[in-house]
């Protein structure tokens, strides 16, 4: 799942990120409205690690998400047409 998907389906996954990071608020995440850049700089901020560290677990983050969205059955994109 590349950055775009994240951002169309950013309302879905910020339960999974607060989730990931507990130290997030709601506004948090609202304020980072889907934009990596915001969400890498809240993650510094609320953890206090570098940005290269906080760009390594959002990466991590976005390869896990993509592996469950992939396998998932209920995922719209994986349904096929039985008409």
């Amino acid at each position: 799942m590349n950055w775009d998907r994240i951002q169309g389906e950013w309302k879905q996954l910020t339960a999974q990120a607060k989730s990931k990071w507990a130290k997030l608020t709601d506004d948090d995440l609202k304020d980072a409205g889907a934009k990596k850049d915001a969400l890498v700089g809240k993650i510094q901020e609320r953890y206090g690690v570098l940005r290269d560290e906080a760009e390594k677990q959002v990466d991590e983050w976005i390869a896990k998400v993509s592996s469950h969205k992939g396998s998932s059955p209920s995922d719209p994109a994986d349904r096929k047409s039985s008409v």
